[in-house]
């Protein structure tokens, strides 16, 4: 027998439409799991439940007038780095109290406006740095496909929500793989969109732009509808990526013939080689882009080295920029130190000089694949890791290291701006999910969505389910 969160997003879009089920129905049956399963999860730091009940009566009330917003009625989650007004956010940290900055940010307003309704604050490490959620705000975020292994970060607390029940969709964010990682780890269809296709106003001055809001989902359709909700410059954006001919969701209907895909599977950042069962996940996606009548070539990225120590210099000034009290380091997380400390290192013309690199190297790499309509990678080089394996609070160098090992391929696309997404194509021996990423051309994330589900019709995935559903 079917339960409400077996139906994808639009479908229940669709039956709240259609008065079949109520937003009051859904938001109760999703908080119902919520409290069943968010202690095993990790997926959820802060739950609303009033809040969403109140939403979810005045959608209610709503329904009959004569224009509905596209997904009225249907529960998501919002990743605990987005203010929203009357919530806390908490930034993944306990140094310092949390913050109700009386407002939403744009991208969270979007989201309302389009109907949709939050249940709460999703799970994030300390600022969304690492690429696993172990924050000391909550447990661990863990992939509901393996209760001892990580659900990846910093979106992780976004995926497992998803994986595991608790939402039909969510909002990530992304600055070097923090929505395709988790995505992969747990199963799902992940989207970072292209530099300025989705606003981060009012509070990110955007100098590096590398990170950006994106959806995360269970089908390529949800994620696409999920887009098309987020997308659009806010009236104060200084940078934003020109508006597509046709929604992403429609776009899922076109399937696209004879395209030409570069492929390659060296790491850019570190040096480890993929995991046979993400090179066999890798491999797979060849063979099946191949017989979907796509041309896969070999392609040699021209991302070198020092790209990878631009990165690092802007990523730890990021950090270092945040607006924090002095007093409350000793109590912020190793790591969270450690890449501070490396930000006051570098001085401003270390900055200007590395942002430069990294516009010409990305400049560089775009020109090199215009040549093709996407490029595959693997999604991640290892399997999703267990938790606390990434994780060295006595040595954040170490920490780091490891990470760049588990995550060579996700960061370039950050630093080059172009869209980039996790397909959730292949399953191990042992049931672990292990994605492969597609990348466009810069704002061409329509050919991505079409892609990818021209590659779900013809390998389904949303069937699967792990034991927790």
């Amino acid at each position: 027998m079917s339960e409400l969160h077996d139906l994808t997003l639009l479908e229940q879009a669709a039956e709240v439409r259609q008065r079949s089920v109520s937003p009051v129905e859904l938001v109760e049956h999703y908080l119902e799991r919520i409290d069943r399963l968010n202690d095993a999860l990790g997926a959820f730091v802060t739950v609303t439940a009033d809040l969403a009940l109140d939403a979810a009566k005045r959608a209610e009330a709503a329904i009959g007038d004569e224009a509905l917003p596209p997904l009225h009625g249907v529960p998501t989650a919002i990743k605990d780095l987005n203010l929203t007004a009357g919530v806390p956010t908490r930034f993944g940290t306990t140094a310092m109290p949390p913050v109700d900055a009386g407002v939403d940010d744009f991208m969270v307003s979007k989201l309302k406006s389009a109907g949709l309704i939050s249940l709460g604050k999703t799970n994030t490490p300390e600022f969304g740095l690492p690429c696993y959620t172990e924050p000391d705000v909550a447990p661990p975020a863990r992939t509901p496909w393996d209760l001892d292994r990580s659900a990846g970060g910093s979106s992780g607390g976004a995926a497992a929500a998803v994986a595991g029940g608790l939402v039909p969709a969510a909002q990530g964010s992304d600055g070097g793989g923090s929505i395709r990682i988790p995505s992969s780890v747990c199963g799902l269809f992940g989207i970072k969109p292209s530099r300025g296709r989705v606003s981060s106003a009012p509070v990110s001055a955007e100098i590096s732009g590398l990170a950006t809001n994106g959806p995360i989902a269970r089908t390529v359709r949800d994620a696409a509808a999920l887009l098309d909700a987020m997308a659009g410059p806010a009236p104060s954006d200084w940078l934003w990526a020109p508006p597509p001919p046709v929604s992403f969701l429609t776009a899922c209907d076109d399937p696209p013939s004879g395209l030409r895909i570069g492929r390659y599977a060296t790491p850019v950042v570190g040096q480890t080689g993929p995991h046979p069962d993400c090179l066999a996940a890798y491999e797979a996606a060849t063979e099946l882009l191949t017989d979907l009548g796509h041309t896969v070539v070999e392609h040699t990225p021209t991302f070198m080295g020092q790209l990878v120590d631009a990165f690092e210099t802007i990523w730890s000034a990021e950090f270092l920029s945040l607006p924090l009290d002095p007093a409350i380091e000793p109590q912020l997380r190793p790591l969270t130190r450690w890449i501070r400390d490396r930000g006051k290192n570098a001085s401003g013309s270390d900055v200007y000089a590395a942002l430069a690199t990294l516009r010409m190297a990305a400049r560089t790499e775009i020109e090199a694949t215009q040549q093709y309509d996407a490029i595959l990678t693997p999604t991640l080089a290892q399997p999703p890791a267990f938790v606390g394996q990434l994780r060295e609070d006595a040595d954040p160098a170490a920490d780091f290291e490891a990470q760049k090992q588990f995550t060579p391929f996700t960061a370039p696309y950050n630093m080059s701006g172009q869209p980039a997404v996790s397909v959730p194509l292949h399953w191990t021996a042992a049931g672990l999910p292990i994605g492969i990423q597609l990348v466009g051309r810069p704002c061409d994330e329509l050919t991505l969505v079409r892609l990818s589900a021209q590659l779900e019709a013809a390998a389904p995935w949303a069937h699967r389910r792990p034991e927790c559903w």
